[in-house]
C-alpha cells in the first residue's frame, strides 16, 4: 500500500482498531495514501463493507477522498478506530460468541522398548535391565511436562490477547462517548438558552394577560391634561381602539396556552434525552478491565511454577542418563553395583508421577479456567459494545432531531413575541405618558437653569468691566499730570470697555404649564407598575420638598454643592459662588438643578423596559446582593469609626494647644498690664508743672497716625489717658490741646478700624466705659478733658513728654512693641487653631451625612430585594395554579 513520490515522504505504520471486537491491524503506508485505500484493505482483512466503515481519529472523521496527511497520519502516537455502521443500527443482530483460535498440542506417546531399544534391555541382571526403562520413563515425563507447559503458555497468551482487545474496545467506547458528549454539550447549551429566553417571555406574557384588565382601568381612569384633551381623546385609553382589545387578548391567550403545551412536550422529550445520555455516560461494562488484568498477572505464577518443574525434570533425565552410561562402562569392569542405582531412581520416579506431573496439570487447568473466564468476558464486552453503540447512535439521532426543532421553536418564540407586542404597547402608554410629563418639567427647569447661568455670566462680565474701568481711571489719574491729555487721547488711552449684553432667544415656548408637583396629579405612579417605584419616588419627593422648604435652607445648600458638581464640566459659573441677580438667585438656580435631576430620574424610571418586572432573582443572586450590601455596610461603619477616632485624637491635640496658647496669652497680658501700670505710676509721680507739650500740626498728626497707626495704637491705654488728663494743672493748656487735636480726633475715629481685629477686646475698650474720679469735676469740661487726654496720650509715643517724665522711653517702647508682637502672633495661632477645629468638625458632619445616606441606600436595597422575592413567590404560585388547572 505504500506509494513512492519525489521528495521526503513520511512513511510509517498505521494502527487501526476494530471497535466491535477489539482486533487490530497494522498497515504500512505514507502520508499520501488515501483513506479509501486503507478502507479497502480493512474490508478484505475484517470483512466490514466499505460503505459501513466509520473511521475516527480522536474526534475527527476520516473522509474517503482525503489523504492521511490531512489528519497528520501516519503517526506513532495516533490510532484509528473503525466502527461498523451496520452493527449500530437498531435492527442489527447481536454478535455471535467469539471462539479463540488455539492450536492443540497432543501428549507424547507412551515409551516402549520396541520404539527405543537399549543395550541393557538384554542384560541378565534385573537391575541393569531396569535402568533403560527408567531412562525412557524420565524422558517421557519431561516430554509430557513440556507439552503441558506449551499448552498452558498458548492459553495464557490467548488470555493476554483478549485483555488487549478489551482495552481496545474500552478506548473505542471513550472515543464514541467523547463524540457524543461534544454534540450533547452543544445542544444542552442551546436548550438552556432557549429555556431561559422562553421562561422570561412566558412570565412577561403571563403578567401581560393577568394584569391587562388593571392596565385598561388605569388608562381609563387617567384623564389627559385639559390642554391635551380633544373631542375624541379624554383619557389615556383613547389612544387605542378599545373595541379590538378583547379579541386581541383572546387571541394572545389562546396562542400563549398552545405554545406553552408545545414547549412542555419539548421539555419532556429533551428530559428523556438528557436522562438517557447521562445514564449512558455513567454506565460501564459488567466487569472492570483493571480487575481482569490483575487476575491475569496473578495467574502468571502458574507458568513460573511449571518452568521450575521442567527444570527439575530435565535435571532428573540427565541424572538417569549418566547412570545408564556409567553402567554400560562398568558392566565390563564389574565394579559398579546396579542395585544401588535402581534403588536411587525409584524415589525420583515416584516424585515425577505423584508430584511434578500432577502440579503441572493443575496449573494447566487453572489457565484453562482463566481462558474460559476471559472468553466469557470478551463475549459480554462484545454485546455491551454493540448495545452501547446502538444507544449512542440513537442519542445522536435524537440530538439531530432536537437541533432541528430548535429553529422551529425559536421562530415560534419570535412570532408569539410579535403577537404580544400590541399588549406591550398598551401597557407602555402609562409609563410613556408620565415620562413625557416629566420631560416637560425637566426642560422647563433646564431652561430656567440655562437662563440663570446666562444672567450670572452677564453679572460676572459686568463686574470685570467695572474693575477694568477703575483701573484705567487710576492709571490716567496718576499719569495725566505728566503727559498732555491730547497725547493720551492720541494713544487711545481714554477709551472704555463697552457693556456686554447677554441675550438668549426664547425657546421651549410651547411646553405645558406644569410643575414637578403636578406629575402625580395628572400621571400617578401607578401607571408605571414598578414594584420599587414608591420607595424610589419617595426619596425623590423628599429631596424636592426639602428644596422648596425655606426653613431647611442649610441642608439645601449642602445638597446643592453635590448637585452642582455634575455641571462643573459645562457650567461657566462655579456652583459654590453663584451670584444673586434679578430672577436668577442662587436659590432659584439650585432649585432648578434639583428639579431637572428629579424629573430626569422619573423619566428614566418610566423609560425602563417593563421586561425588567419579569426578571426574577434566584436565591444565589439574592444572597450575593445581601452579602455585598452587608460587607459595604460593615466597611462603611468601620471607616466611620476609624475616622471618628482620628478626629477625636486631633481635637484633643488641638485642645491641648489651645490651652497652652491661652495660658501664654494670659501671661503676656499680665506682663503688659504690669508695664503700663509701672509707666503710669512714674508719669504721675513726676513734676507735672514743668510738662511742656510741643505744638502739633493736624497734618503732621494725621501723617504719623496713618503711617504708624498699626504700630502705636495697640499701646494706647485708656487708664493712662485719664490719669494724664487728671494730672493737668491748667485748664487753658487743656483747651489749647483740645483745639490743636480736633483733626487728630477725627483721624482717630477713622483709623480705629485699622487696629488688629485679633487683639483682645479688653485692650480696645473705650475710656469712658470705666469710672474715673476726674469725670466728676464738671459736665462742661468733661468733653474737653476727654479730648485733651486722648490727644495727650496719643502724642506721648511721639516723644511729646518732658525730660522729667520720659524715663528710658526707648527701652519701654521696645519692650512694649515686642510684647504686642508676641501677643499678636499668639492670637493669630489661636485663631488658626479654631478655624482648623471648625473645619474638622464640618468634615465630621459631612462624613456622618454620607454614612446616613449609605445606610438609607442599604435599607432601600433590602426593601427592593424583599419586594422582588414577593413577586417571585406570587409568580411561582400563579404558575403552579395554572399548571394544576392545565
Amino acid at each position: 500500500m505504500s506509494s513512492v513520490s519525489e521528495g521526503v515522504v513520511q512513511i510509517g505504520k498505521l494502527l487501526v482498531h476494530i471497535a466491535e471486537n477489539g482486533h487490530s491491524f497494522e498497515l504500512d503506508c505514507d502520508e499520501y495514501t488515501l483513506v479509501e485505500a486503507v478502507q479497502r484493505f480493512l474490508e478484505s482483512a475484517s470483512g466490514i463493507q466499505l460503505n459501513d466503515q466509520l473511521l475516527l481519529c480522536l474526534d475527527m472523521k476520516l473522509e474517503s477522498q482525503r489523504p492521511l496527511s490531512a489528519y497528520k497520519l501516519p503517526s506513532e502516537d495516533q490510532e484509528v478506530f473503525l466502527f461498523n455502521k451496520a452493527r449500530i443500527r437498531s435492527n442489527s443482530q447481536r454478535p455471535a460468541p467469539e471462539q479463540a483460535e488455539i492450536i492443540e498440542i497432543q501428549d507424547p506417546p507412551s515409551p516402549s522398548p520396541s520404539h527405543s531399544p537399549h543395550p541393557l534391555d538384554d542384560a541378565l541382571d534385573p537391575a541393569l535391565k531396569a535402568l533403560p526403562s527408567y531412562e525412557r520413563q524420565f524422558r517421557y515425563h519431561y516430554q509430557r511436562g513440556h507439552v503441558i507447559y506449551n499448552r498452558t503458555q498458548v492459553r495464557y497468551e490467548a488470555c493476554d490477547r483478549i485483555l488487549r482487545e478489551l482495552k481496545v474496545q474500552e478506548r473505542a467506547l471513550e472515543i464514541a462517548g467523547g463524540n457524543l458528549d461534544h454534540y450533547y454539550r452543544m445542544i444542552l447549551q442551546n436548550y438552556m438558552n432557549f429555556v431561559k429566553c422562553y421562561s422570561q417571555q412566558h412570565q412577561s406574557h403571563s403578567n401581560l394577560l393577568v394584569n391587562f384588565a388593571k392596565v385598561i382601568e388605569k388608562l381609563r381612569s387617567c384623564k389627559l391634561l385639559p390642554a391635551l384633551q380633544t373631542s375624541n381623546r379624554k383619557c389615556l385609553l383613547d389612544f387605542v381602539k378599545e373595541e379590538n382589545l378583547q379579541k386581541l387578548v383572546e387571541d394572545c391567550s389562546s396562542s400563549h396556552v398552545q405554545f406553552e403545551n408545545k414547549v412542555s412536550e419539548f421539555k419532556h422529550e429533551f428530559g428523556e434525552l438528557k436522562c438517557k445520555v447521562e445514564n449512558l455516560f455513567s454506565s460501564k461494562a459488567a466487569f472492570h478491565i483493571r480487575e481482569l488484568e490483575a487476575t491475569i498477572k496473578d495467574h502468571q505464577r502458574y507458568l513460573i511454577e511449571q518452568k521450575s518443574i521442567m527444570q527439575a525434570l530435565s535435571k532428573d533425565v540427565n541424572t538417569v542418563k549418566k547412570l545408564v552410561d556409567d553402567c554400560l562402562i562398568s558392566q565390563l569392569s564389574s565394579s559398579l553395583r546396579p542395585h544401588d542405582a535402581v534403588s536411587a531412581l525409584g524415589p525420583m520416579y515416584d516424585g515425577h508421577d505423584k508430584s511434578y506431573l500432577p502440579k503441572m496439570q493443575a496449573c494447566e487447568r487453572a489457565i484453562f479456567s482463566l481462558l474460559d473466564f476471559c472468553k466469557n468476558k470478551k463475549n459480554e464486552m462484545n454485546i455491551f459494545v454493540h448495545i452501547y453503540m446502538q444507544e449512542i447512535a440513537y442519542s445522536q439521532f435524537t440530538i439531530k432531531d432536537v437541533r432541528y426543532k430548535f429553529s422551529v421553536f425559536t421562530e415560534a418564540l419570535n412570532r408569539q413575541n410579535d403577537q404580544f407586542e400590541h399588549l406591550k404597547v398598551i401597557r407602555g402608554i402609562g409609563p410613556a405618558y408620565r415620562a413625557c410629563l416629566a420631560e416637560v418639567v425637566r426642560r422647563k427647569a433646564s431652561m430656567k437653569l440655562y437662563m440663570g447661568m446666562a444672567g450670572q455670566l452677564a453679572e460676572k462680565l459686568a463686574t470685570k468691566r467695572d474693575a477694568e474701568v477703575r483701573r484705567r481711571e487710576e492709571f490716567l489719574k496718576v499719569h495725566s499730570s505728566y503727559i498732555p491729555r491730547d497725547i493720551l487721547a492720541s494713544m487711545g488711552l481714554y477709551d472704555t470697555p463697552n457693556q456686554c449684553d447677554v441675550n438668549i432667544t426664547p425657546f421651549d415656548s410651547n411646553l405645558l404649564d406644569i410643575d414637578i408637583s403636578d406629575l402625580d396629579r395628572y400621571a400617578p405612579e401607578c401607571l408605571v407598575g414598578l414594584s420599587s417605584k414608591n420607595e424610589k419616588h419617595g426619596t425623590s419627593k423628599g429631596l424636592y420638598s426639602m428644596s422648596n422648604d425655606g426653613s431647611q435652607s442649610t441642608e439645601f445648600e449642602e445638597n446643592a454643592v453635590d448637585s452642582s458638581e455634575k455641571y462643573d464640566s459645562d457650567d461657566l459659573v462655579e456652583g459654590s459662588e453663584l451670584v444673586e441677580i434679578a430672577g436668577t438667585s442662587k436659590l432659584e438656580v439650585e432649585n432648578a438643578k434639583l428639579k431637572a435631576e428629579l424629573a430626569s430620574a422619573i423619566a428614566l424610571i418610566c423609560s425602563i423596559s417593563p421586561e425588567y418586572e419579569c426578571e426574577s432573582l434566584d436565591d444565589s443572586k439574592v444572597e450575593s446582593l445581601l452579602k455585598n450590601a452587608a460587607e459595604k455596610t460593615v466597611e462603611a461603619l468601620h471607616l466611620k469609626d476609624e475616622y471618628g477616632k482620628h478626629l477625636q485624637s486631633m481635637l484633643k491635640i488641638k485642645q491641648m494647644q489651645c490651652e497652652s496658647y491661652e495660658k501664654r496669652i494670659k501671661e503676656l497680658e499680665q506682663r503688659l498690664s504690669d508695664q503700663y501700670l509701672q509707666g503710669n505710676k512714674t508719669s504721675v509721680d513726676g513734676d507735672t508743672s514743668n510738662f511742656a507739650l510741643p505744638t502739633v500740626k493736624p497734618d503732621d498728626s494725621k501723617s504719623e497716625i496713618s503711617g504708624d497707626g498699626e504700630a502705636h495704637m495697640p499701646h494706647v491705654s485708656t487708664e493712662a489717658m485719664d490719669e494724664v488728663s487728671c494730672a493737668s494743672s491748667s485748664l487753658h493748656v487743656k483747651l489749647e490741646l483740645s483745639k490743636q487735636s480736633k483733626g487728630f480726633d477725627e483721624n482717630m475715629t477713622d483709623s480705629s478700624g485699622m487696629l488688629n481685629p485679633q487683639l483682645d477686646s479688653s485692650m480696645l475698650e473705650p475710656h469712658h466705659d470705666e469710672g474715673h474720679p476726674c469725670d466728676k469735676e464738671g459736665k462742661d469740661g468733661g468733653m474737653v478733658l476727654a479730648t485733651s487726654s486722648m490727644a495727650m496720650s496719643m502724642t506721648q509715643p511721639l516723644n511729646a513728654l518732658p525730660s522729667e517724665t520720659a524715663v528710658e522711653p526707648g527701652l519701654d517702647s521696645k519692650i512694649s512693641a515686642d510684647l504686642v508682637l508676641e501677643l499678636q502672633s499668639a492670637l493669630a495661632e489661636k485663631s488658626e487653631l479654631h478655624s482648623a477645629i471648625a473645619e474638622k468638625s464640618t468634615q465630621l458632619d459631612e462624613t456622618e451625612t454620607k454614612l446616613k445616606t449609605l445606610m438609607d441606600e442599604v435599607a432601600k436595597l433590602g426593601r427592593e430585594l424583599e419586594n422582588n422575592r414577593k413577586l417571585l413567590d406570587e409568580s411561582q404560585i400563579w404558575q403552579k395554579k395554572r399548571q394544576g388547572k392545565g
